[in-house]
């Protein structure tokens, strides 16, 4: 266990200023216990101030040019990595990710800021030269080029609080906008450490970046239902998005929210691979990804075999001392979600779903006693039957959960039964199935014999119904935060 040196202080940052609040907000530490350290909270005057600040801001950023913001974006790339070890250590300590995801997650966030610069540059340098071809416009020449938005909220989760912070700061800063970051109540420090970087960057405005945190209940409505607000990127709940979607006005939504990825599995494929990946994805960070299986969909002759091979996998999926390399997972983000997660496994068993490991909550040696009511086993369901809630509804916890299907059709029915529709995954040899079945799901994203994964936003990912709004990714995201202008000459 590594120690820690007493409580960390973070300010706000409006404006190019760094201020303190008269609130603040306390961040636990799932790695020791206790408070590891507290960041300012803004109040809604200081929400004001920062939404001033970016309006203000943005004829000057307009007339800054793709090399200037690429360059800003490769300069903060290279901050995060110099304060690697630091950032790792609080993503530990914030969000209860082991050391290793940490370390991973810190060189993700980085690398996406240089691919940000990167994609700007490919996107800005592809205008459009059009002819009129209709009666009346004969011998119009028009040029169709790219403009920044305006103001981006970026609104971050607790679950990757640095690498999902990337994907919505990078592509507004590049695309020339102005930006205000408001992180997730409970894990706002790595976002406070990237405003640090950001503040010394040479070159970039004073108001072009604000760092916002504060309790959704004092600011959130404030902040996203601002007229001076052009778009918003959001990365939470769907329950979330949806307030947040009522609360907007005229703005470009760009929402990735929940899941409940389905896997697929047909009777002839690679049940060993399907194990793994299944096992996987259901367990890695505990569960609380929105890209993890959260139900395996197996055809009923292969079921009981499939079950034993996840089960031979489990072993490997062990928590632990969060800042040893070969730790697997760490507690839940609070009680609360651990209690959400107890309920559906409860729920599940009361229907007639059988538990065939974990189900309990169950802490390793060593844990404070404040924190073993967040720890959740590792939990393999079988039988699941239809209507379990477990089925349908998002959990964030570490389940895998395995129901059947006699044919496709009915594969295909218990897939898109589900409100949330952002992932999903088909395991087959039969390439003509896989692909009838990848068009069939109703999901944002269908990964073929592999878990759903996201990687570093080189492909479009978002979801379907109450999944999200629009495509995510660091050319998707740039599009959407621009516009475009048509000069006709």
């Amino acid at each position: 266990m590594k120690s820690k040196s007493g409580v960390q202080t973070r300010q706000i940052y409006v404006d190019g200023e760094w201020l303190e609040t008269e609130n603040v907000l306390s961040v636990s530490d799932l790695a020791e216990g206790g408070t590891f350290a507290q960041v300012a909270a803004a109040s809604p005057t200081e929400a004001r101030t920062a939404l001033a600040a970016a309006h203000e801001i943005k004829p000057e950023l307009r007339e800054t040019t793709v090399v200037e913001r690429a360059e800003w974006c490769e300069t903060i790339a290279d901050g995060l990595r110099e304060r690697e070890e630091e950032l790792a250590e609080v993503i530990v300590r914030e969000a209860g990710k082991p050391i290793s995801s940490a370390r991973g997650e810190v060189g993700q966030a980085a690398e996406r800021f240089d691919r940000a610069a990167e994609e700007a540059r490919n996107i800005v340098s592809k205008g459009e030269y059009r002819e009129g071809s209709t009666a009346g416009h004969e011998g119009w020449q028009a040029i169709v080029k790219h403009e920044p938005i305006g103001a981006v909220l970026c609104i971050t989760p607790y679950n990757y609080p640095l690498a999902t912070t990337a994907l919505q700061v990078a592509p507004a800063l590049t695309a020339g906008n102005s930006v205000l970051l408001k992180p997730a109540s409970k894990t706002p420090i790595s976002a406070a450490i990237l405003a640090d970087v950001i503040a010394d960057v040479d070159g970039i405005p004073d108001g072009a970046f604000n760092f916002v945190p504060g309790e959704a209940s004092e600011i959130g409505d404030l902040l996203s239902g601002d007229g001076r607000i052009n778009a918003i990127a959001m990365t939470g709940s769907s329950g979330a998005g949806k307030h947040v979607a009522r609360e907007s006005g005229m703005v470009n939504l760009h929402m990735e929210l929940g899941g409940n990825a389905p896997a697929v599995v047909f009777d002839d494929a690679d049940l060993t691979d399907v194990a793994g990946n299944c096992a996987k994805g259901s367990f890695k960070y505990a569960g609380q990804r929105c890209s993890a299986i959260s139900r395996v969909l197996a055809h009923e002759s292969v079921h009981d075999d499939l079950v034993d091979l996840i089960d031979g996998q489990m072993d490997a999926w062990q928590a632990g001392d969060l800042f040893e390399e070969d730790t697997a997972f760490g507690p839940l983000i609070s009680e609360d979600q651990a209690d959400w997660v107890e309920t559906l496994v409860e729920d599940a068993v009361d229907k007639g779903a059988e538990i065939i490991r974990g189900g309990e909550r169950r802490a390793p040696d060593g844990v404070p006693d404040e924190l073993a009511n967040q720890f959740f086993e590792p939990t393999l369901l079988a039988n699941v039957p239809r209507d379990a809630r477990i089925v349908d509804e998002e959990q964030f916890g570490p389940i895998a959960a395995i129901t059947t299907f006699e044919d496709e059709d009915e594969a295909l029915e218990i897939a898109n039964s589900s409100d949330l529709a952002l992932d999903a995954a088909v395991f087959t040899n039969d390439y003509k199935r896989a692909m009838r079945m990848a068009n069939r799901i109703d999901a944002g994203a269908v990964r073929i014999n592999g878990a759903p994964s996201h990687g570093m936003g080189d492909v479009p990912f978002g979801g379907n119904k109450d999944s999200g709004i629009g495509r995510e990714g660091l050319d998707a995201s740039i599009h959407a935060m621009m516009r475009e202008k048509s000069i006709i000459l």
